[in-house]
């Protein structure tokens, strides 16, 4: 296995398994969210690099498919091919590693994202795990004042079973974690010629998305999150959005598509996300009018060179990232 060090924590990388996930520190809502509803105004005009304190949060993003099938024109991990769902074993494997090589034995917050590769509704194993491991498993090796998974889904049309899962999904959210357990539905645009050439028209569509969230029960707890990734040239129609979710169950979040090499090569406009506010002023404010409340996140510079957003797959040797840095920056385990 390999472990690439980052700015601010670790990829591994076991080519044997054909799994890669990470762990990273944060750098504190304060200095990376504006969210006008939680107190937080400063607009976020670029984040600089600082060190990290997995005492106060550790994020830990795992994967739940070798590979992902959805083909996104963002995402560099389709590149990777695909090589089928990943079993509880190695969802518990992927944790227990990242527990093992971190001194760290408290922490105020452990989060964990099922989002590194693979669209994790096609995966019932995450349910299981969610359920019966992980809060064993993380209490195993370290004091956690609170677990928190989440998972982030592209709502795939041809998944049969995305409802079912769903549904389970928020009850474990609901009432095996008290409400302290995210659900993202990644929608990224209001315009569905958008969508369809993001997503590769593999997504369902909002109509769709819509009738389903309607089914959900009221959080407990956290909101559900409408996640957009964004450029300039997103369209987010806040009036048509109110229309198709209820502001009582979810919440809006903004973030860049990040610079990965799909996102590049197929002509996002991904460079000015994290320099100038801008970029996100012109769907916060209207939103918030509207009456949605808003998380802005911004990453740093830092973090989309190191790979550790969304939509990277270092496994893949194929791309440009490995072939230059991996060198330098990889050990042995």
């Amino acid at each position: 296995m390999e472990i690439i060090n980052t700015h601010t924590g670790k990829i591994y990388v076991d080519r044997e398994l054909q799994l890669e996930f990470l762990t990273v520190g944060d750098y504190g809502k304060e200095n990376n969210i504006k969210a006008n509803f939680l107190g937080l105004f400063k607009e976020i005009n670029g984040v600089e690099n600082q060190t990290v304190d997995l005492s106060e949060k550790w994020v830990a993003t795992i994967s739940t498919q070798k590979g992902c099938l959805m083909k996104c024109s963002f995402c560099d991990c389709p590149t990777y091919g695909f090589f089928g769902n990943v079993n509880r074993e190695e969802l518990n494997y992927q944790i227990e590693t990242i527990l093992k090589h971190e001194k760290t034995k408290y922490t105020k917050r452990f989060n964990v994202h099922f989002a590194r590769m693979g669209e994790p509704t096609f995966n019932k194993e995450v349910l299981d795990f969610a359920m019966y491991d992980l809060r064993d498993l993380v209490n195993e090796y370290i004091k956690a004042e609170t677990i928190h998974p989440v998972i982030s889904t592209m709502l795939p049309k041809n998944n049969k079973n995305l409802e079912e899962f769903i549904q389970k999904w928020v009850y474990i959210k609901n009432e095996i974690y008290n409400g302290e357990a995210g659900l993202q539905f990644s929608i990224n645009s209001t315009n569905e010629e958008q969508r369809k050439k993001q997503f590769n028209n593999l997504s369902l569509s909002l109509e769709q998305i819509s009738e389903l969230s309607k089914k959900l029960p009221y959080p407990k707890g956290r909101k559900y999150t409408l996640n957009f990734a964004v450029t300039k040239d997103t369209i987010i129609d806040e009036k048509e959005l109110s229309r198709l979710f209820d502001k009582n169950k979810f919440i809006v979040k903004l973030t860049p598509i990040h610079e990965t090499h799909q996102a590049i090569q197929n002509g996002f406009n991904v460079t000015t996300s994290y320099e100038e506010y801008d970029v996100y002023r012109q769907f916060e404010e209207p939103l918030i009018k509207e009456g949605w409340d808003v998380i802005v996140f911004v990453p740093s510079k830092e973090e989309d060179k190191d790979r550790i957003t969304c939509g990277n797959a270092l496994i893949s040797r194929n791309l440009e990232f490995e072939k230059e840095n991996v060198k330098t920056l990889t050990k042995k385990c």
